[in-house]
């Protein structure tokens, strides 16, 4: 006997809303002596020429923590991150992994000492908190004096620096400082054996590479259910609650899933359930990240059809699950469902979606191959939606689970799904 529920659903997956959000960062290789990239310096390409503003770096930031495409950014490489004074200050830097960023700290044109006296603080915070600093060749003039310890990385720009300049400052930058040396805009072999027989092991300029364009893909979730978690965290609510949020909108889920398994983040560990992410970022880092995630979001209160049938799949196979596993296993099942769709949102092969996530194993094999308990809860959630008379009674068959089972967990999870609007 078939669900009658069932029937109630559509037959396919409505249509997505609209493609996903993008934005373009350009990305340039900096490499060492024998070529080997260390890591890249990003631009921000969506924004105006001169425009260069906190809001831009924050932007910048939080694209690249966010992106989904098919073509990792940075992958484990260093990320080195253009900064105006301004930005130096925001939140945005609580959720990098300061191991793997370099700020580039931009130079005060004509300021006052004193001025370089006020934001010294500044610098020596985020270097005490593991940031790396670079400068450009500025930083080895006398007015900038205070910040030259703090330097990890001098960058020498040979578009604008003689060569008699640059070995003057090479010299200096090496009895004066332990930063390492970057030659910047080498654009040809000569420039290339002049700086390296002076000792510079790092180089960056088009006779490495020339800065590439990513298109970077986002999955912006619903306003009101970015608003919603905003409230709970500042509240201070239970990770129960917060995690109730998390588990209505499948772009609010993913988003914060590839947070974690960012490079810029740093974590090299298996999370396996939205408890696990949202204890593991605390309430600090939660907030800043959902405040980004509200400016660069959708206007409209409601999930899209496709995320909320994401929602409605994850709850049932969750509900299904919990009739014979315990509770952090179940967790897994509500996982399989509401990512069982991303190839859909994101526009991408879901081998490509799910590489963008550090699953387990069992969640991988059902999401890509239909295996194992988790698989079988997903086929026949599909089924479910499909009317699909003979794929729901052979998987019902396979997991001991009756028609009415079924019925009551699929009418509980539309429900449940139905309380995001409340």
């Amino acid at each position: 006997m078939n669900s009658p529920s069932a029937h109630e659903s559509p037959s396919s997956p409505p249509p997505a809303s609209g493609p996903s959000p993008v934005a373009m960062i350009a990305r340039q290789a900096i490499v060492n002596a024998q070529q080997v990239v260390v890591g890249y310096e990003l631009f921000n390409r969506s924004r105006t020429a001169n425009t260069h503003t906190a809001a831009t770096d924050v932007t910048l930031v939080f694209n690249a923590l966010s992106h989904a495409g098919s073509e990792e950014l940075v992958g484990k490489k260093l990320i080195f991150v253009n900064c105006t004074h301004e930005s130096l200050a925001g939140g945005h830097l609580e959720l990098l992994d300061p191991d793997k960023v370099v700020l580039e700290i931009p130079p005060l044109g004509h300021a006052a000492s004193e001025e370089v006296a006020t934001r010294t603080p500044i610098l020596t915070g985020l270097r005490n908190r593991g940031f790396h600093l670079a400068f450009n060749h500025t930083v080895l003039q006398s007015a900038y004096a205070p910040w030259l310890p703090l330097a990890d990385y001098i960058k020498l720009d040979l578009s604008v620096l003689a060569p008699d300049q640059l070995a003057v400052l090479i010299s200096y930058a090496g009895r004066h400082s332990k930063a390492e040396l970057i030659a910047e805009k080498v654009e040809t072999a000569q420039q290339y054996d002049m700086v390296s027989t002076q000792g510079v092991q790092l180089f960056q300029g088009y006779w490495f590479a020339r800065p590439s364009l990513v298109e970077t893909k986002l999955l912006a979730p619903a306003q009101a259910s970015i608003i919603e978690l905003i409230n709970h965290v500042r509240n201070q609510s239970s990770t129960d609650d917060i995690e109730q949020v998390l588990k209505k909108d499948a772009g609010l889920a993913f988003n914060l899933m590839r947070l974690i398994n960012s490079a810029g983040f740093g974590l090299n560990r298996e999370i396996t359930s939205f408890r696990q992410a949202v204890m593991l970022l605390g309430l600090k880092k939660l907030f800043r990240w959902a405040a980004l995630l509200l400016t660069a979001s959708r206007s409209g209160g409601a999930p899209s059809s496709l995320g909320q049938t994401a929602v409605v799949r994850g709850r049932l196979m969750e509900l299904l699950a919990l009739e014979t596993l315990p509770p952090e296993d179940a967790d897994q099942a509500f996982v399989v469902g509401i990512f069982s769709l991303l190839d859909v949102m994101l526009s991408m092969p879901m081998a490509k979606a799910v590489g963008l996530l550090n699953v387990p194993e069992a969640v991988s094999a059902a999401l890509l191959r239909r295996e194992g308990f988790l698989g079988d809860l997903l086929t026949l959630a599909e089924a479910c939606e499909s009317s699909d008379d003979a794929a729901f009674n052979r998987t019902a068959g396979l997991l001991h689970l009756t028609s009415q089972q079924i019925n009551l967990a699929h009418l509980q999870a539309l429900a449940w799904a139905d309380q995001l609007g409340d």
